[in-house]
C-alpha cells in the first residue's frame, strides 16, 4: 500500500485515527523537522499512524503563476525527506482551483476528519490554510471539539539567534552564504536529479557536465564550487553552473556540474550537487570562445577552493559505475547529462 496520497476525497486512510501535521515543508528545514518529529512522537505515544499534509504545487506558486517565488526543494526531495522522518503516510495534495476555493472548514471535515480520522493536528507558527487563508489554530481547536480531535502549534525554532524560516534560507542562498543556509537547514544545501543524455555541447568545449533539470523557479543562480554526491563513497569536487545559459539561448533553469578528473559514465545515475561557494553571477558572453575561457578560470578557482576543504581529496578511482537506479515518478525532477 502506497504511503503517498494526492487526493482530497476518497476512502478513509486511517480507520483507527491518526496524528497529523500540516505545512508547506519547502526545504524541510529545522523548523519543519521539529514539527514532523513532534507529530511522530505524539503518534507513537498514542499508538496511531503519523501523517504529514503538504501541497504540490505550493499555494504561493499557484497564486503567482506568472512570477512564481523561488523554490528550495522539488517534489522528490520533499517526499523522500518527509517519509524518512518516521511518517506512515504523506499527503501531497494537488493544489488546484478547487482546493484554493475550499473553505477551511470543509478542508477540516473532508481531509482531516474524513480521510485521516485525525485525533491530533499540529501546525507551525502562524500557519494558515483554506480559502483566503481562513483557517488557523483557533479554527482547528474549535472544530476539534465538534469532530473529536485536539489541535496544537509548536513553538518557533531558532538557530544561531534567529528564527528558522524558508524565507531566511532563500535570502542566504541568494547572498551565497551557504554556511548560514546550512545552519538553518540542518544540512548543506544540495539539489538532486537523475542524469540523462543532452546536447553534449559541454563535451565539445572540454567541459562535459552532468546536467540536472530544475522545473521550478530556483532560489539561486550563478557559477559555484560544488561537491557531487552519489558518484563515489566521498563527495566529488566539481564546478557547476546553475541558470538559463544565456550564451547558448537557454530557457529553463539547468544545473550543470563538471566533475574534475572524472572519466566514467553518469547517465541514469541519481546525483546530488552540494553548493560550497559562489564564484560569480551568470552572464552572457559574446561567443563560445569567451565562454570557454571563463569556464577554465572558473574551474581553476573552484579547484583551489575545494582543495582547502578538509577530507575532500579526489577519490582513488573513477569510471567504475553501478547500474542506473529505477526512474523517478513523472512529477519528479530529472536531469540531462553531457550537454
Amino acid at each position: 500500500m502506497s504511503r503517498l496520497f494526492r487526493d482530497v476525497d476518497g476512502g478513509s486512510l486511517c480507520p483507527r485515527g491518526s496524528v497529523v501535521c500540516i505545512g508547506a515543508f519547502d526545504g524541510l528545514h529545522l523548523g519543519h523537522r521539529a514539527l514532523v518529529r513532534h507529530a511522530v512522537a505524539r503518534a507513537q505515544a498514542l499508538g496511531l499512524p503519523a501523517v504529514a499534509l503538504s501541497f504540490e504545487p505550493l499555494p504561493r506558486e499557484f497564486f503567482a503563476r506568472g512570477n512564481p517565488p523561488p523554490r528550495l526543494t522539488l517534489p522528490r526531495d520533499r517526499i523522500e525527506g518527509l517519509l524518512g522522518l518516521g511518517l506512515e503516510r504523506l499527503g501531497l495534495l494537488r493544489f488546484d482551483a478547487a482546493l484554493a476555493a475550499m473553505p477551511a472548514e470543509d478542508f477540516v471535515r473532508r481531509v482531516l476528519a474524513g480521510r485521516l480520522g485525525a485525533r491530533e493536528v499540529w501546525i507551525g507558527p502562524e500557519f494558515r490554510f483554506g480559502h483566503r487563508r481562513g483557517g488557523d489554530l483557533a479554527l482547528l481547536q474549535a472544530m476539534g471539539v465538534e469532530l473529536g480531535f485536539e489541535a496544537g502549534q509548536i513553538a518557533p525554532v531558532h538557530a544561531h539567534g534567529e528564527r528558522v524560516s524558508s524565507t531566511r534560507i532563500r535570502e542566504a542562498l541568494v547572498a551565497g552564504d551557504f554556511a548560514h543556509a546550512a545552519a538553518l537547514l540542518g544540512r548543506p544545501y544540495a539539489i538532486g536529479g537523475r542524469v540523462v543524455r543532452g546536447r553534449q555541447l559541454g563535451r565539445t568545449l572540454g567541459f562535459p557536465t552532468a546536467n540536472l533539470r530544475f522545473p521550478k523557479t530556483p532560489a539561486l543562480s550563478g557559477i559555484y564550487a560544488t561537491l557531487v554526491h552519489g558518484v563515489d563513497a566521498r563527495p566529488w569536487p566539481s564546478v557547476s553552473s546553475f541558470g538559463t545559459r544565456p550564451t547558448v539561448q537557454g530557457v529553463e533553469p539547468l544545473l550543470e556540474a563538471h566533475l574534475f578528473d572524472f572519466a566514467g559514465d553518469l547517465y541514469g545515475r541519481h546525483l546530488e550537487v552540494e553548493f560550497v561557494t559562489k564564484l560569480r553571477d551568470e552572464e552572457k558572453f559574446p561567443g563560445l570562445p569567451a565562454l570557454t575561457a571563463q569556464m577554465h578560470r572558473d574551474a581553476a578557482q573552484a579547484r583551489r577552493i575545494l582543495a582547502d576543504l578538509p577530507q575532500q581529496a579526489m577519490p582513488a578511482h573513477a569510471g567504475n559505475e553501478e547500474s542506473a537506479a529505477p526512474a523517478p515518478h513523472p512529477e519528479h525532477h530529472q536531469a540531462a547529462a553531457q550537454r
